[in-house]
């Protein structure tokens, strides 16, 4: 069946247009004059074209050649009245140039060669490890691994390291609290070699026993844990009473500087007031007693002012004297319960109170005296007579019920004249066994004329016989 007529007798359908297309291709593209030359054609036919060479092989055209209509099959008859023309025209203006060779054969590409199987890379070895650039530390390690792993694309690119995120401005981390400014390095300060000293060599050397003077000093010096009141007694006159409450205030004072008072509790005309003290107003013990109620109710500062103007002070300020009243009708008025009230005022103004009591141990105010002593002091010198007497008085402290009184008692044996008589030794050894404590003190020219008594005026020997038995009278309330 050709492209004129259909195998039913129909009339041919027009060439699809791919044809006249590829037509178009075989005729090398002319374009807008082949409606001319088809024309012309027409008016002029030409003689059937030469058979034009095959390509032997390939795939492409190797010519353009003029279609002609195929021969009609003669099986065939052709319809009457329906002549067969030809799809399209040959050109008759077109003669193929007799110098034209035609177009050498086409040469088959050479068969394509697959490409070789791409060999597989070698497994990737770690990059070694370059040393850090001086100046510059070394990165912390990534991760909780032993070793780093970098990114695939790092490796394909040759070690690659993207560029680290830009910083973040200082007001921003301010803005979210995360800003903290750098600390700036602390230039250390130059180091200086210190010179070279040699190890001190060190002596060790025992430290020097403590003198006997300074262990009393030092007892004088502590605390006593409240006012202590101290009674010189003997029932014999002449015994030194007076002389020892002088000197024991004075010594007391001397180290403590204030705070000891001596009064003179003798209800028959007692001389402390003459001998201590100066005399800068005649008031004693009865002017006291007078404005006692008065006094008894002031404090403090007001206190000390008050009763000040009762009492004389020493020439060196060391210790208070509280003179007796020279009126022997007097010893009537120190009754029991006034001698109580003065007592507990001194108390309150006076740590030390030195009492010299008078020869009447019947006597309310002796009495009082003793039942409100701390410690009692038995004073005597080395006679026969004087040491009667204070071993009585012993034996009659320990029948009022005073014993322990008697017992920590202080026999306190004053020297009236130069030198150690035989009978001192045998006082010494007997006082032993009846009172705590026997202190000795020396002979003094000063003291022989009976006049005012002025501690510093004392011989050396004097003032550390004193400095020692008054350590011995404080020693047990020491602190």
């Amino acid at each position: 069946m050709d492209g004129s007529e259909t195998g039913w007798g129909r009339q041919a359908e027009p060439a699809p247009r791919w044809r006249a297309l590829l037509d178009r291709a075989r005729l090398a593209g002319r374009g807008a004059e082949h409606h001319d030359v088809d024309h012309r054609a027409e008016e002029n036919p030409a003689p059937p074209p030469e058979t034009l060479p095959r390509r032997a092989a390939g795939t492409g055209w190797t010519g353009r050649a003029q279609a002609v209509a195929r021969p009609a099959d003669p099986s065939f008859g052709a319809e009457p009245a329906y002549r067969v023309e030809a799809t399209y025209r040959v050109e008759p203006a077109y003669r193929v140039d007799p110098r034209y060779g035609g177009e050498p054969a086409y040469q088959a590409e050479p068969a394509y060669r697959a490409e070789p199987e791409p060999r597989a890379e070698p497994s990737w070895r770690a990059e070694p490890v370059r040393p850090p650039e001086p100046g510059y530390p070394e990165p912390p390690p990534r991760g909780r691994g032993t070793a780093s792993v970098e990114s695939r694309y790092a490796l394909l690119d040759g070690g690659y390291q993207p560029d680290p995120p830009p910083a973040e401005s200082r007001y921003a981390l301010l803005d979210r609290g995360r800003y903290r400014p750098e600390a700036q390095p602390v230039p250390e300060p130059a180091r200086i070699e210190p010179p070279r000293i040699e190890p001190a060599r060190v002596e060790w050397r025992a430290p020097e026993p403590e003198t006997e003077l300074e262990r009393a000093a030092g007892v004088l010096r502590r605390e006593l844990g409240g006012p202590r009141v101290l009674a010189f007694a003997n029932p014999k006159g002449g015994v030194h009473k007076t002389t020892a409450t002088v000197l024991a205030a004075a010594t007391v004072g001397s180290v403590r500087g204030r705070g000891v008072l001596a009064w003179d509790d003798n209800e028959l005309r007692g001389t402390l007031g003459l001998r201590a003290g100066s005399a800068r107003h005649a008031r004693t013990i009865r002017h006291l007693i007078h404005d006692l109620a008065q006094i008894e109710i002031l404090e403090g500062a007001t206190l000390l002012e008050h009763l000040d103007d009762y009492l004389r002070h020493a020439s060196d300020g060391s210790y208070d004297v509280l003179a007796g009243e020279e009126s022997p009708r007097f010893a009537q008025r120190l009754d029991q319960f006034t001698v109580k009230r003065v007592l507990e005022l001194l108390r309150r103004t006076h740590d030390v109170i030195c009492v010299d009591t008078g020869n009447n141990v019947e006597s309310p105010n002796w009495r009082t005296v003793m039942q409100a002593a701390d410690q009692l002091v038995v004073t005597t010198v080395p006679r026969e007579d004087a040491a009667f007497s204070a071993d009585w008085m012993l034996d009659l402290l320990h029948e009022e019920g005073m014993g322990e009184l008697a017992d920590n008692a202080v026999t306190l044996i004053s020297c009236p004249t130069p030198g150690r008589t035989p009978l001192q030794d045998d006082l010494e050894r007997h006082f032993a066994t009846r009172t705590r404590a026997v202190a000795v003190v020396p002979y003094d020219p000063a003291l022989e004329t009976g006049s005012s008594i002025e501690y510093h005026q004392l011989q050396a020997e004097t003032r550390q016989g004193w400095l020692k038995a008054a350590s011995v009278m404080l020693e047990p309330f020491a602190r």
